[in-house]
């Protein structure tokens, strides 16, 4: 349980050291003397998010300590586990807030993360604050709070277990069907380079060969061609020698009288002679020459194939030939996943036959629970000043999800006669602060967190209503250690651990102080907490005779 808080810096409380008792412990207070701000420490002890706002102005930091006393083994079994060291059967968790906005949890001294404050906080303290009567709001959280008074998890664990390894295998299953797919296309393909490349079966540095051989027989394709036009210009019809010999004939008819032309005519027979025997060298070089046009024409085609495949897989001659070994030695290693996908596929339709079996089993068992929590729930009810509540169970079947197969939703008719209707359509504040501490009620003896804190459970009642909720938590009390914030005398009469909160100015400054009320002290509290401030005599007596009477309970 809660022994004792230790605050310090926070907000408007300098510094305070509040004990607790086991049972039901009520704190009260005028409006704005700091009731919210307890909350807010106890809150922020646990791990909860909490801002640099709560820090005492002109102060470095604020600090709250929380003692708890009297661990359940559950508990200390939770502790060893997390290798979180607890002797006496009491542990600390202290929460300190800095003015900069950083903060520093520590369990028992020592430094820990908020998250594992979190954690174990979750299970020594439940808080219920105004605003967790919207969890009755939300049907979706209906289920959890049914699981909860059923309180046995058996089948439960049992189906979420094996709900887990169908969507385990169904997952496995998906990413294997996958990976098959992509098997299959990167087959495809590698079948594709193989075709393809093996169709060519290109040699090593053949491009390179292919195309220095097909430039030497294209060139003297062309060498040909020129020579055979050189030789036909020099010996044709109007080749150059004939024109020299025309030239010589000419010439020739004056060579006897003019020695000068003779020698220049005996240089043009010479020129004449010299360019025959040009044109015969050439004829006969033009022969020697090595021109086989069909293997020309084999050497385009060669190299239009292997220039083809380059340019399709981006990548030089012995690239492809690397590419193509590849792809043989990779098709070979890549089996087909087909056994394990039946495999796997088997497994899911005999999974998904136990979840479906055991969804039945649970639907069937919440449907046990659900006939006594409408009993339980309604007894609290009219015991809660609420006789003419008709509350139901709307259960029915859905689609399977961690949680089972049910669909729950809490319906409730407020007045005789009516048709129960979903409680978010007919609520009002006052009946869902009853219909939650009637959960927290039948739920109180079943769950294992042993402190319970009431925020204003009194929100929207007064009078009766007022009384049997004070009646309720006294109860709950018995078997838990209930904390209570409260602005209603019919409630505070039934503390058996009452607490003052009281601002006042000290100096300059505003400060709240948590005093521990006796008999005396809570007679004027309640007498002001029914009548006002300087309560007359008469009123202290009721004050007094309403203590006495509830001291009977």
């Amino acid at each position: 349980m809660l022994k004792e808080i230790y605050i310090k810096n926070l907000a408007v409380i300098k510094e305070a050291v509040i004990p607790l008792e086991g049972r039901l412990n009520v704190f009260t207070g005028e409006t704005g003397a700091g009731k919210s701000i307890l909350i807010n420490g106890i809150n922020a002890v646990l791990g909860q998010r909490c801002t640099r706002d709560i820090v005492r102005t002109g102060c470095s930091k604020a600090e709250i300590t929380a003692l708890f006393t009297e661990l359940s083994a559950e508990i200390e079994n939770k502790l060893d586990e997390l290798g979180i060291a607890h002797d006496n059967h009491e542990i600390t968790l202290t929460r300190e807030i800095s003015a900069d906005g950083g903060s520093v949890s520590r369990i028992n001294r020592r430094t820990a993360p908020v998250a594992l404050l979190k954690e174990i906080g979750a299970m020594l303290i439940n808080i219920h604050g105004q605003h967790d009567n919207q969890v009755l709001l939300d049907s979706e959280k209906h289920l959890l709070i049914l699981d909860s008074f059923g309180g046995d998890s058996t089948l439960l664990d049992e189906y979420t277990d094996s709900f887990r390894r169908l969507q385990q295998t169904a997952r496995k299953l998906g990413e294997l069907k996958k990976l098959e797919q992509s098997r299959r296309e990167r087959s495809r393909q590698l079948n594709e380079i193989i075709e393809d490349i093996g169709a060519v079966e290109p040699e090593q540095d053949e491009d390179d060969r292919l195309e220095k051989e097909y430039e030497t027989a294209r060139n003297a394709e062309q060498t040909i061609i020129s020579i055979n036009n050189a030789v036909q210009l020099l010996t044709g019809d109007d080749a150059v020698t004939e024109l020299l010999n025309s030239a010589e004939r000419e010439i020739g008819r004056y060579t006897e009288t003019d020695s000068h032309l003779n020698i220049l005519c005996d240089r043009i027979s010479a020129a004449e002679i010299e360019l025959s025997d040009i044109a015969s060298e050439l004829g006969s070089y033009a022969e020697q020459i090595d021109l086989d046009g069909q293997r020309l024409e084999s050497m385009r085609e060669r190299l239009s194939e292997l220039n083809k495949l380059k340019r399709k897989y981006m990548c030089s001659c012995n690239e492809l030939r690397e590419m193509y070994s590849s792809a043989v030695t990779e098709l070979a290693q890549l089996d087909s996943s087909a056994d394990e996908i039946k495999k796997l596929a088997d497994e899911r339709s005999a999974l998904l036959h136990t979840v479906t079996e055991r969804a039945k089993a649970l639907y069937d068992y919440r449907e046990k629970v659900a006939s006594e929590f409408v009993r339980r729930v309604g007894e609290e009810l009219k015991f809660l000043n609420m006789p003419d509540v008709v509350i139901e169970v709307c259960h029915g079947k859905g689609k399977l999800t961690v949680h089972g197969m049910d669909t729950v939703e809490f319906l409730i008719s407020a007045n005789k006669g009516e048709a129960p209707r979903p409680i978010s359509k007919i609520a009002s504040g006052g009946e869902l602060s009853r219909i939650m501490l009637a959960l927290k009620g039948v739920i109180a003896d079943k769950d294992s967190i042993p402190t319970m804190i009431f925020d204003e459970i009194d929100t929207g009642v007064s009078g009766k209503a007022a009384h049997k909720i004070g009646i309720k938590l006294r109860e709950i009390g018995k078997v838990r250690q209930v904390l209570c914030v409260t602005h209603l005398s019919q409630i505070a009469v039934m503390a058996d651990h009452h607490l003052m909160i009281e601002k006042g100015v000290v100096g300059d400054r505003t400060e709240t102080n948590v005093t521990v009320l006796d008999f005396e002290g809570r007679k004027q509290e309640i007498a002001r907490i029914m009548g006002g401030d300087n309560p007359s005599q008469l009123m202290l007596d009721t004050a007094g005779e309403e203590l006495c009477k509830a001291s009977e309970i």
